[in-house]
C-alpha cells in the first residue's frame, strides 16, 4: 500500500485533492489506521483515479463523475468522449475567434470614424448574369448568423455542380433578401456564374437582374472583417445623395484557401441622387 503522499505523486494529484475525493465519496482510501486516521491506498485504486481526472477535465461536475465512475465506464467510452469533448472545445474556440475578429472590425470602424476614404468607392452599372444557386434562411444579417449559412451552401453548391458536370464560368455571388417569414430573418443566396440552361436541376439556375445603379467597393481579406469597407460603402452613399434599395451583393473575385488573402467586391444597389 501507499501513504496519501506517495499515491498522489504516483497519480500526479495533490494530496488536497485526495483528502477532497474521500470527503465526497469519490475515491476512497483502501485502508485508513484506526489509530492514526492515516490514509492507505493501493495501486489498483490508480484506475479509478485516472478516471476521475480525465472525466473532470473533460467538464463533469464531481457527481456526475461519480455516477459515470461507478458504472465502471471502460477506456473506449472514455475515448468517445474525449473526442466528444474536444469537438465541443473546437467549435468553442472556433467561435471565440471569430468573434475576437468581429470585434476587432469594429474597433476598426470605429477608429477610422470621421475620415473613412471614399475615393475606392465607384457608381456603376452591372449586366444581368446567369447563375446556379442554392438558397438557405440565416436567423439574421449579422456575420456570426450569414458565415455560418453561407459556407456549406457553396459547399453543397460546388458539389452539386462537379456531379451534374457544369464548370463555372465566373466568380460567386452572395446576395440578400429579406425571408418572407419576416422577424428580422434573412434569404441567403449562394450563387456562381454558369452558362447552362435555365431551370431547376441540381440546383436553380436563374438569370440575376441587372443593377442599373450600384455603388462598389473592393474588400480585401475574410468576410468577418467587411464592415469596415461596408461602412466606408454606406457613407459614401449618404454623403452622394444616393438611396439604398437592397442588400449588397458580394462578388467573390479571390478565394484562395488564406481567407485573409480574399478579394470581394461590394455592390450596393441604390437610386438617386
Amino acid at each position: 500500500m501507499f501513504t496519501i503522499g506517495d499515491f498522489a505523486r504516483h497519480g500526479r494529484v495533490s494530496v488536497r485533492m485526495l483528502r477532497h475525493y474521500d470527503a465526497t465519496g469519490l475515491l476512497r482510501p483502501a485502508h485508513v489506521d484506526p489509530a492514526s486516521g492515516y490514509r492507505h491506498y493501493t495501486a489498483a485504486q490508480l484506475a479509478r483515479l485516472n478516471r476521475i481526472i480525465a472525466l473532470k477535465d473533460l467538464g463533469f461536475t464531481l457527481r456526475q463523475v461519480r455516477d459515470i465512475v461507478d458504472e465502471k465506464v471502460g477506456a473506449e467510452e472514455l475515448r468517445g468522449m474525449l473526442r466528444l469533448r474536444r469537438a465541443e472545445l473546437e467549435h468553442a474556440m472556433a467561435a471565440t475567434e471569430a468573434r475576437l475578429v468581429r470585434v476587432e472590425a469594429r474597433l476598426r470602424a470605429i477608429e477610422s470614424e470621421g475620415h473613412m476614404p471614399a475615393n475606392d468607392v465607384v457608381l456603376k452599372s452591372v449586366p444581368a448574369v446567369r447563375v446556379a444557386e442554392l438558397t438557405a434562411t440565416a436567423a439574421s444579417y449579422q456575420p456570426e448568423d450569414i458565415g455560418p449559412v453561407i459556407g456549406p451552401l457553396y459547399d453543397e453548391l460546388f458539389r452539386r455542380l462537379h456531379e451534374a458536370g457544369i464548370t463555372p464560368t465566373g466568380p460567386g455571388i452572395a446576395f440578400y433578401e429579406d425571408a418572407p417569414e419576416g422577424g428580422g430573418r434573412i434569404t441567403v443566396h449562394a450563387a456562381v456564374q454558369v452558362s447552362a440552361p435555365l431551370g431547376d436541376g441540381p440546383v436553380r439556375v436563374l438569370d440575376l437582374p441587372p443593377l442599373d445603379q450600384a455603388a462598389a467597393i473592393v474588400h480585401h481579406g475574410s468576410m468577418d472583417t467587411v464592415l469596415p469597407t461596408a461602412q466606408t460603402l454606406a457613407h459614401w452613399i449618404d454623403t452622394h445623395g444616393y438611396r439604398s434599395t437592397g442588400y449588397p451583393r458580394e462578388i467573390n473575385l479571390e478565394c484562395p484557401k488564406d481567407r485573409d488573402a480574399w478579394v470581394t467586391e461590394l455592390q450596393a444597389p441604390v437610386a438617386g441622387p
